[in-house]
């Protein structure tokens, strides 16, 4: 967990408290150490943050402290939880963890009302271990997408052939059961879209291609007749 989010996390466990809270509560809820959890606080104290307490007693944030609600309706919030565990179900394993995270930073600012609701709303989206968002493949198009690398696929088409392309990957779509992705194929000198549960084999070349106007994601979005917002 990186220190800005402990820090964050260790706030959200002092708010709103009438009593004190234990180094030892604090640790565990964290998963950290003792030690990691009087570092962090001094470290809170002498940033201005008005945490009472001291080791051995508990902490608990100064009266009146508290930070102040996000403003979301019902509808608004309801959205974000929901989508929240759209991401996490359908969206791969890292973007699953940042979907986690936010929401968790969400939850924390929100007044008792909201977030007792939030933790109500009634659609689920089940993660399945026999999905390919589960195999890390989402994962790793998604990264090579971000990175500009050149793949080598080992694809197969809707009679079962495969054949060999190079491909300059541009983006990832979900129509709510399957993915495909979009990119500049070398092999076709064109668009294509590549489903990712027909790729057999996958490797990086070790080049990274080059923005070129002509085949970029804004092109391929023009193709297919999509914009960046869809």
């Amino acid at each position: 967990m990186r220190r800005a989010d402990r820090l964050f996390l260790l706030i959200h466990a002092l708010r709103g408290r009438r009593s004190a809270i234990t180094a030892q509560q604090l640790a565990t809820t964290l998963q950290v150490s003792l030690r990691t959890v009087y570092r962090d606080v001094a470290d809170l104290q002498l940033s201005g943050v008005p945490i009472e307490g001291e080791a051995g007693v508990g902490y608990m944030l100064r009266k009146g402290a508290d930070i102040p609600p996000l403003m979301f309706t019902v509808e608004e919030l309801e959205a974000l939880v929901v989508g929240t565990r759209f991401v996490r179900a359908f969206g791969g394993e890292r973007l699953g963890r940042g979907a986690t995270a936010a929401l968790l930073k969400i939850e924390a600012v929100l007044p008792d009302e909201l977030r007792n609701r939030s933790r109500r709303t009634r659609i689920f989206a089940p993660q399945l271990s026999n999905r390919i968002e589960a195999t890390g493949l989402i994962d790793a198009l998604h990264a090579a997408i971000e990175n500009a690398q050149v793949l080598r696929l080992d694809y197969r088409d809707g009679n079962g052939e495969v054949s060999v392309r190079d491909v300059e990957p541009l983006a990832l779509a979900f129509w709510g059961g399957s993915w495909t992705m979009g990119a500049w194929c070398r092999l076709r000198g064109d668009f294509r879209s590549f489903r990712p549960d027909r790729i057999a084999a996958f490797a990086l070349t070790g080049e990274v291609f080059a923005e070129n106007p002509q085949r970029n994601l804004d092109a391929y979005l023009r193709s297919v007749g999509a914009s960046a917002n869809s």
